[in-house]
């Protein structure tokens, strides 16, 4: 039986009778109802075009033909759980493990970063037999209750810190504790872990582990200063602990310069447990965790079986295969650098023109601007920022927020993003602020006129305007 296809008003009911309200739509207040998507263009359903900046987990583009091949081969094939022997899973282990430092070569195949970050944590108390965990400020590790513990993103708003958990403050260069003009921030950053592990140890407790978006992403798309990774490894190795790299954003090539984000803190930096989720399977739900001999070692030693009914299917590991196929045959690091260069010096562009604009930042095709009022006092500009991603989907651009104040537009999106794609959004993004100019030349307020416009049009109550652009 064919699906039905709805009309979009008859979907967006539907969808509020039937699907959790928690679980937000992009858009809330005029979401797009997407039927088709092609590399990095989504269509809605009156075939209107939109630019898609914001889908990382569609790695190598929505669609591409090479993995929709490969899932429907192998699944006319087979289909089982990796309990029986196959091939695909131990040829894309050795797939992986080259792309990893050669102490990184146990795998574990889950389904999605949260599963991969659970296990993770689970893998760090196991070796190390220490329950306690060293986070960074605003990070986010997934939505299962365990992570939920570990992500300030999250517990600040619910039951608040554990005991357990510890928070270090985020290594933001731009309005942290240490900033560009520091000498050597990394260092600095560094220390203040060492000065929370002191103080943890001081009490009578035990590291587990220092968990850690190899870039900080949900907390503003933050590059970490030169140094820090090394630096906090040496110090939680000496309180017994191991370093978690959460690779989930940033991972298979989107920094362009290297295959995963961590390596962009020297050649000889190698963590000892790393998660990947999101874009391995191009949509395709698929997840691991790797790790040493030994950390895995002890894991087993533990008597308990570990098994993942669905981790590590052979429609999973032929999806997951494809992927890196993809990314070596069309080169799509060397594309993040190229045209993820050529986006940051194109939003440059934009900083130098416009003060509302107060950083850019980011690495190959992980990128984002950060929105100020002030570029003295940093005030987060965060009913722009949302207003700006309204503006522009209005111009068929599908963009977002992210950080803790909701004010810097973050890029991620699919790999074969184009320069073309680059020049158009910047381009747009420069017509909206040059309205900001004007109008502040003009003593008006930006977030006014675009609120008044916005409210107008989709009858948005004004108390929920600062809440309904953050995605």
């Amino acid at each position: 039986m064919a699906l039905q296809m709805f009309d979009k008003e008859r979907t967006l009911q539907m969808r509020q009778k039937l699907i959790g309200q928690s679980c937000r739509l992009f858009f809330s207040h005029e979401p797009l109802k997407i039927v088709k998507a092609r590399g990095q263009y989504l269509y809605d359903e009156n075939g209107t075009q939109y630019l898609d900046c914001i889908s990382n987990v569609q790695h190598v583009g929505h669609c591409h033909p090479s993995i929709t091949k490969a899932a429907t081969a192998q699944m006319e094939l087979l289909n089982a759980n990796s309990r029986f022997l196959h091939d695909n899973i131990v040829q894309y282990a050795e797939r992986l493990a080259n792309t990893l430092p050669q102490k990184l070569c146990v795998f574990y195949f889950v389904n999605s970063g949260s599963e991969a970050n659970d296990l993770a944590l689970r893998l760090a108390r196991q070796y190390t037999q220490n329950k306690d965990v060293v986070v960074l400020n605003h990070a986010y590790h997934g939505h299962l209750t365990s992570l939920i513990d570990i992500s300030p993103y999250k517990f600040w708003k619910l039951e608040g810190q554990k005991e357990w958990v510890h928070v270090a403050p985020l290594p933001d260069t731009y309005r942290g504790l240490y900033r560009e003009g520091h000498p050597n921030p990394g260092q600095a950053y560094a220390d203040t872990v060492k000065n929370l592990i002191d103080e943890v140890q001081n009490r009578g407790r035990k590291i587990s582990c220092f968990f850690v978006e190899s870039l900080p992403s949900v907390g503003g798309h933050i590059i970490l200063p030169p140094g820090y990774f090394p630096k906090v490894a040496e110090y939680i190795r000496a309180a017994g602990g191991v370093f978690v790299a959460d690779e989930i954003q940033t991972g298979f090539g989107r920094v362009g310069s290297h295959f995963w984000a961590f390596q962009l803190q020297g050649e000889d930096f190698c963590p000892d447990i790393v998660t990947m989720g999101k874009p391995m399977g191009n949509g395709h739900p698929l997840a691991c965790v790797v790790t040493t001999k030994e950390i895995a070692g002890t894991f087993t030693a533990n008597g308990v079986e570990y098994f993942n009914t669905f981790g590590g299917n052979p429609v999973s590991c032929a999806i997951g295969l494809a992927v890196l196929d993809v990314i070596e045959k069309e080169d799509l690091r060397a594309n993040a650098v190229r045209v993820g260069s050529q986006l940051k010096k194109l939003l440059k562009q934009l900083q130098a023109k416009h003060t509302i604009i107060g950083d850019v930042r980011g690495v190959g095709l992980f990128l984002g601007f950060e929105l100020v009022k002030d570029r003295v006092a940093l005030t987060p500009a965060t009913e722009e920022a949302g207003l700006l991603v309204q503006r522009l989907k209005e111009r068929h651009i599908c963009l977002s927020t992210d950080g803790p104040w909701a004010n810097v537009i973050k890029f991620k999106p699919p790999m074969c993003f184009s320069m073309e794609d680059a020049e158009r959004v910047t381009e747009q993004i420069g017509f909206i602020l040059q309205g900001y100019t004007s109008n502040i030349e003009g003593n008006e307020n930006l977030a006014d006129v675009w609120r008044t416009r916005i409210l107008a049009k989709h009858k948005i109550t004004k108390p929920l305007i600062a809440n309904i652009f953050r995605m």
